[in-house]
C-alpha cells in the first residue's frame, strides 16, 4: 500500500511510533469546517447592512474556500490512515497553511476594509493550489509506482 521509505518519513527517529497526521488533519479539517459555519451564520445574520455588499461578497467567498479545504483536509485524514505517504503531509500542510492565509486575510479585508489583506491573499492561494497539485502529483506517484511494479 506504501513504500518503507514513505513510511519512515511519517515515523519518529526515536521511539519509532507512527505519526498519526490523519487524526490531526481530522481536526483541522473538522475545525474549519465548524469555524465556517460560524463565520457564515454571523456573516448572513449580524453583518448584513453592517458591512457593505462587496465586503460581505469577500466574507462569502473566504467562507466557502474554508468550508472547500476543510472537507479536503478530512479526506486528506482518511486518506493519510490507510496512505502513509509524504505527499499526503506535505499536501495537508500547504492546505492548512493556505486556508489560513486566503482566508484569514479575506476576512480581515471584509471586516477592516484595509487593502493590504488583499495583497496577501494571493500567498495563501498558492499555498491552497501547492497543496493540490503536491496530492495530485503524490497520487500520480503511486499510480505509476503501483503499474510498474504489478502490485495493486
Amino acid at each position: 500500500m506504501h513504500s518503507n521509505r514513505d513510511e519512515s518519513l511519517n515515523r519518529t527517529g526515536t521511539a519509532g511510533r507512527t505519526h498519526h497526521w490523519w487524526a490531526l488533519w481530522l481536526c483541522v479539517g473538522a475545525a474549519l469546517g465548524g469555524l465556517g459555519v460560524a463565520i457564515g451564520a454571523a456573516g448572513t445574520h449580524a453583518l448584513v447592512g453592517r458591512i457593505d455588499s462587496d465586503a460581505l461578497d469577500t466574507l462569502e467567498t473566504a467562507v466557502r474556500f474554508q468550508m472547500y479545504h476543510g472537507i479536503a483536509l478530512i479526506g486528506l485524514g482518511a486518506v493519510a490512515k490507510v496512505w502513509q505517504s509524504r505527499f499526503v503531509t506535505v499536501a495537508a500542510v500547504l492546505m492548512a497553511i493556505g486556508t489560513v492565509i486566503f482566508c484569514g486575510s479575506l476576512y480581515a479585508l471584509a471586516m477592516l476594509d484595509i487593502g493590504v489583506f488583499g495583497a496577501v491573499a494571493p500567498v495563501g492561494g498558492l499555498s491552497l493550489m501547492a497543496g493540490w497539485t503536491t496530492l495530485a502529483l503524490g497520487a500520480a506517484v503511486e499510480l505509476v509506482q503501483r503499474t510498474k511494479g504489478g502490485r495493486r
